[in-house]
């Protein structure tokens, strides 16, 4: 089972270098879900030598696009695939909530042939065993899902119905939500192929300026608890 911290922070980064995590999958604003992070911030992610995979979401809220937003996902990632990175992060749904085939294709041609994780998006899905078989058919290399519910804990039956019928085709990935509550049900339940969480506690900072924000602020100690729950159980 494969171990991947979401980072929006350098002292993510180095935190993920230090424990020894599998991967990262990096990002900006974790507080709105995650939007795709700064040229800078993923030139240093590549400096630190781990795995890196960088999410491709141009704006908050839902996964259905507009032809320009998706020139700009596809612009975004020509950009990312001059960089090192192992592979991009992505989700793009139509109208009827059904995967935009048209769209995805797009995006593969533009990113090749390396790898590609479809995000949450996919747990938006009206009907989700016809589109993870497209998926694999197209060769994507796993999904994040929380098992198509707002809560983990609800889709873990879903999740442990996704790995069987992917047949080891696609990796399946839980995420969204994942605690040191929930993590031994999830792992012992849902058997997941990965395991993905930010290990963030939500705090105000900068107390006494005027742009005071509450912010998801890396936690060292929960990501490293988090990842010895993973480690016990494999």
């Amino acid at each position: 089972m494969k171990i991947e911290l979401c980072v929006s922070s350098i002292e993510a980064i180095l935190a993920a270098v230090d424990l020894n995590f599998d991967r990262i999958e990096i990002c900006a604003n974790l507080e709105q879900g995650g939007l795709t992070p700064s040229s800078g911030f993923i030139q240093t992610a590549l400096s630190h030598n781990i795995e890196t995979h960088v999410l491709i979401r141009p704006r908050t809220g839902g996964f259905v696009y507009t032809p320009k937003e998706i020139e700009l996902i596809l612009a975004e990632i020509e950009e990312v695939s001059k960089l090192d990175v192992k592979g991009i992060v992505v989700g793009v749904l139509d109208e009827r909530m059904r995967l935009n085939h048209d769209a995805l294709k797009e995006i593969r041609s533009v990113w090749g042939e390396r790898d590609i994780t479809f995000h949450r998006a996919f747990d938006d899905l009206i009907e989700w065993k016809q589109e993870l078989s497209w998926l694999m058919d197209q060769g994507f290399s796993r999904v994040l899902s929380s098992g198509v519910s707002r809560s983990i804990e609800n889709g873990i039956p879903n999740l442990a119905e996704m790995k069987k019928h992917a047949s080891g085709k696609i990796e399946i990935m839980a995420g969204g939500g994942i605690n040191l509550a929930n993590i031994g049900p999830i792992l012992k339940n849902a058997k997941p192929d990965a395991i993905h969480f930010s290990g963030t506690a939500k705090k105000s900072v900068d107390p006494d300026s005027l742009f005071s924000e509450n912010r998801l602020v890396f936690d060292s100690s929960k990501a490293s608890k988090l990842l010895q729950s993973c480690r016990n159980f494999m």
